[in-house]
């Protein structure tokens, strides 16, 4: 068993957003994504995995393959990793994206 604190991985840098790695398995990754007001992360994929993300301060839109959708504190999205996903702080406070990837079933 592991017991985390998010609070831990909430570091931002106002050159670019910021990624902080939780844990690394074998099937699963978890990281948090970090971002100042009007930072964004560019579009891509990651094959082979399901994605979930979870705002958990802050919010923004995401883009995935062309559609766009708001998130906000406390809501999630969960998609395929095969599709393009890129990520921007349209708001004007801190936001922090609590991530995890899984592989996906073949």
């Amino acid at each position: 068993m592991e017991k985390k604190s998010l609070l831990d991985y909430q570091e931002f840098d106002e050159k670019r957003f910021t990624k902080k790695n939780i844990y690394t398995k074998a099937d699963s990754v978890a990281f948090v994504l970090n971002f100042f007001p009007g930072q964004e992360m560019p579009a891509h994929k990651h094959p082979g995995m399901n994605l979930t993300a979870l705002a958990i301060q802050g919010n923004g839109v995401f883009t995935i393959d062309d559609q766009e959708t708001t998130i906000m504190k406390d809501e999630l999205i969960h998609c395929n990793g095969n599709l393009m996903i890129a990520f921007k702080n349209t708001s004007s406070e801190k936001t922090s994206i609590y991530v995890i990837l899984n592989k996906a079933d073949e």
